[in-house]
């Protein structure tokens, strides 16, 4: 599949996927290739010292760049998913099985925890949150079935928007 055909004429692109499937890579990728800013939700998302930006804050901030005429965004929270999906023309959607996902997932966070790289405002990921109850890797577990189930849904109903599931991580 030729994923960069298939992006076509849109203008507004949702990445979206499990966590640690590639989303973020994937968005810059598409951003570098059409021109299309490129909003990362973690920057959005997250304050220095991994405080999180409120939850009505957040809609703000996302609201303002989905009013544009053109965006990336590399993922969707569940609490202002509606606002992306109001004005999508084309999600991509990264369903890999889960140990592709879980495999890049460990293999980022243990090079982020090795070399202190500074993520979404600065913030670190350390040894003690990458073993914690509230890990990325936690996280994963908990929010894979039902970001799957979503995508899933989306792709067998037909939307206002064009759906574009890659399921091989090696067609990207």
């Amino acid at each position: 599949m030729d994923w960069q055909a298939e992006i076509g004429q849109a203008k507004r692109i949702l990445v979206y996927g499990v966590t640690g499937s590639g989303k973020s890579t994937l968005a810059e990728e598409i951003s570098r290739q059409t021109g299309i800013p490129c909003h990362l939700v973690d920057e959005l998302c997250w304050l220095p010292n991994w405080v999180a930006v409120d939850a009505e804050k957040q809609r703000e901030l996302i609201a303002e760049v989905c009013a544009g005429d053109t965006w990336i965004l590399d993922s969707a929270y569940g609490q202002w998913i509606d606002l992306p999906l109001d004005r999508v023309e084309l999600i991509i959607a990264l369903d890999f099985p889960r140990w592709i996902s879980l495999w890049r997932l460990l293999k980022r966070t243990l090079q982020r925890v090795w070399d202190r790289k500074p993520i979404c405002n600065g913030n670190v990921e350390t040894w003690r949150q990458a073993l914690s109850r509230d890990s990325i890797i936690v996280w994963h577990f908990k929010s894979f079935k039902r970001k799957r189930d979503r995508i899933r849904a989306w792709s067998k109903s037909p939307q206002r928007f064009r759906v574009l599931v890659i399921a091989d991580p090696n067609a990207i």
